[in-house]
C-alpha cells in the first residue's frame, strides 16, 4: 500500500502518478481563445462531434464573428441545432460577441486577456452569460497559461474517489478546494497536465459507472478502492499497468 494520508499528498501523488502513467502534456492551445470559448460554451451536454459541427455551421454560413453577431436568431439557431440547447446558446454567443467587441473597441479577440491579472480575467469571463468557472478556467489556462484548474465531472468524480476532495464539495466549489490544494507547487504546466491526466482518468478508467479499477495506478491510495476491494496489496499493485498502452487500450481523446 502506498501511504498516502492528507488531502495535499493525494492530490500530489494523483499528479505525479497520473504524469507517469499517461505522459506529460505539452502546453500548447489546443485552439485560439474565441474558439475555445464558443466551442466550451456549445459543448455542454453535448457530443464533441456536435459541438464541432455546430461550430463549423455557424462560421460557414455567418462567415465570421460580427456576422454571427448580427445574425437573424432563428437562424443562428438553426446554425447550431446540434447542440443541447440552442434556442439558449444562441443568445448567449450574441451577448458574448457584443460585450468582446465593445471591450476591444470593435474587434473580436480576447488576447487583451493575457496581460489582465488572473483575477480580473476570471471575473470578466464569469460575468457573461453561459460562461462558468470550467469554461473561464479553460481558456485562461489552455490559452494565457493563467494559474486557474478547470474542473469538470471527471476530474470532480477521479479527486472525490480517490479521497482528496470532499464527497459534498460540488464541482464549482471543487475549482478553489482543488486549486489551493495544488498551486502552492504546481505551476500553469502543472495544472495543465493535473487538468488533463484526471480528466483523460475519469473519461478512459475511473467511469460512472462500473470503473476499470484493475488498470487503475491510483489504488494504492484510493478511498474508492479500498472500500469496495479492500487495501492494495503488494501482489496488486505489482499487477497494475504502470502506462496508458495505446495500441491496446486506444488513442487518447483531444
Amino acid at each position: 500500500m502506498t501511504l498516502v494520508q492528507s488531502a495535499v499528498e493525494k492530490a500530489l501523488a494523483d499528479h505525479a502518478i497520473l504524469n507517469e502513467f499517461f505522459g506529460p502534456v505539452p502546453t500548447a492551445a489546443r485552439r485560439t481563445p474565441m474558439r475555445e470559448l464558443i466551442s466550451t460554451l456549445l459543448s455542454h451536454r453535448t457530443t464533441h462531434a456536435d459541438e464541432e459541427l455546430a461550430y463549423d455551421r455557424m462560421l460557414e454560413a455567418f462567415g465570421d464573428w460580427e456576422g454571427v453577431l448580427a445574425a437573424p436568431l432563428d437562424d443562428l439557431i438553426h446554425a447550431i441545432r446540434t447542440t443541447r440547447w440552442p434556442a439558449t446558446q444562441a443568445p448567449r454567443i450574441q451577448e458574448i460577441l457584443g460585450r468582446i467587441k465593445a471591450e476591444t473597441g470593435g474587434s473580436f479577440s480576447l488576447d487583451f486577456l493575457a496581460d489582465w491579472p488572473t483575477e480580473r480575467s476570471m471575473a470578466w469571463l464569469t460575468d457573461m452569460p453561459g460562461i462558468g468557472l470550467k469554461t473561464a478556467s479553460l481558456v485562461l489556462l489552455f490559452n494565457f497559461r493563467k494559474p486557474v484548474l478547470p474542473v469538470d465531472a471527471h476530474v470532480h468524480r477521479v479527486a472525490q474517489r480517490v479521497g482528496f476532495l470532499g464527497p459534498k464539495v460540488s464541482v464549482e466549489k471543487a475549482h478553489a478546494v482543488l486549486l489551493a490544494l495544488l498551486s502552492p507547487k504546481l505551476d500553469p504546466e502543472g495544472l495543465f497536465n493535473f487538468h488533463k491526466h484526471n480528466y483523460w482518468h475519469g473519461q478512459q478508467i475511473c467511469f460512472f459507472q462500473r470503473p476499470n479499477c484493475p488498470r487503475c495506478p491510483l489504488k494504492g491510495f484510493c478511498d474508492y478502492y479500498r472500500e469496495h476491494y479492500g487495501e492494495a496489496t503488494s501482489e496488486v499493485l505489482a499487477a497494475t499497468p504502470t502506462h496508458w498502452d495505446a495500441a491496446a487500450w486506444g488513442k487518447l481523446p483531444h
